[in-house]
């Protein structure tokens, strides 16, 4: 740096893009969240939440919409609900445990069999709309489909 004018060379961190990538990616993560709540979660996680909630949803069914039997009765439906959810729980549970990426294929493929089904019904209504707007040939047929002889 014998000359005046030579400034040194700025120093540049190697790291600088990730980390403002990472950010950038954080902070709209963060705004996802608090528009739209937590993102779903595996379909292995879903799956437990969908048994957790029938299974609190039939326990109270149990006690509160069954007010014409009688009290001991009222017990013994709750106590035989209670037994048949841990019984679906001890049995789902380990499918889920051993399984969990095999739900999520199965969602993926779900998801992609979705789409192809509405690619199938959008391209026929298509057809379909297009069909009724076209203007229909003249036909010397009679409501019967029989041949008109119009001479």
């Amino acid at each position: 740096m014998s000359d005046a004018t030579e400034q040194p060379a700025p120093q540049v961190d190697a790291d600088a893009w990730e980390q403002a990538c990472a950010e950038d990616l954080a902070s709209e993560k963060a705004r996802r969240r608090a528009e739209y709540g937590p993102p779903p979660g595996s379909a292995a996680e879903e799956l437990r939440k969908l048994v957790d909630a029938v299974a609190d949803k039939l326990s109270g069914l149990s006690g509160s919409q069954a007010p014409f039997l009688g009290a001991v009765a009222q017990g013994t439906a709750e106590q035989v609900v209670k037994q048949a959810v841990r019984q679906a729980r001890s049995v789902v549970e380990p499918v889920i445990e051993r399984n969990s990426d095999v739900f999520d294929h199965l969602a993926a493929a779900g998801s992609e069999l979705l789409a192809a089904y509405r690619s199938a019904v959008e391209t026929q209504e298509r057809r379909w709309t297009q069909r009724s707007h076209e203007p229909k040939p003249p036909t010397d047929e009679g409501p019967d489909g029989e041949h008109i002889d119009l001479d």
